[in-house]
């Protein structure tokens, strides 16, 4: 695939294997990674590369300082902010590629002022109730799909 379909943005992952499985779904959706802040692991690190297999040459990466670097860069992009602290569910959202789905760390997730900040663009994946989270490779993947599958799978066989 030589467009993107999305774009995939971490900020601040902690767990080099999240960040492989993530490498392999993007190139196995044609989608490119955004790696912003500071990373729990570095670029080298056997785990990411174990987890993310030979796909890591077939995947767009930037690594970025700031997520305000990314959001400056594409400002007539849309940027959707993913967040259990949201209350808009991921499926209320017409995605269209190009769009920039945006994932905190395994553990802190986005900082908050993001979720309010942009509200209207602030995605949740429901949850049983009194769950903390899902695994951050499974949310990337979930709400991917759903973009994906709204746009009629483009680009795929």
């Amino acid at each position: 695939m030589d467009q993107e379909n999305f774009r995939i943005v971490l900020y601040e992952p902690d767990i080099p294997q999240n960040t492989g499985n993530i490498i392999r779904l993007c190139a196995c959706t044609g989608s490119s990674l955004y790696l912003a802040g500071k990373l729990g692991f570095h670029l080298t690190d056997r785990h990411l590369k174990r987890a993310g297999l030979d796909y890591i040459r077939d995947v767009k990466i930037e690594k970025a300082a700031t997520l305000a670097e990314i959001t400056e860069k594409f400002p007539e992009n849309n940027f959707y902010w993913l967040s259990t602290k949201a209350s808009k569910r991921y499926t209320d959202v017409k995605f269209i590629p190009g769009d920039f789905l945006v994932f905190g760390s395994e553990t802190r997730g986005l900082p908050e002022e993001l979720i309010f900040l942009n509200r209207e663009n602030s995605l949740t994946i429901p949850m049983a109730q009194g769950k903390r989270s899902l695994n951050l490779s499974n949310s990337v993947s979930i709400v991917l799909y759903e973009a994906l599958r709204q746009n009629y799978f483009l680009n795929f066989n």
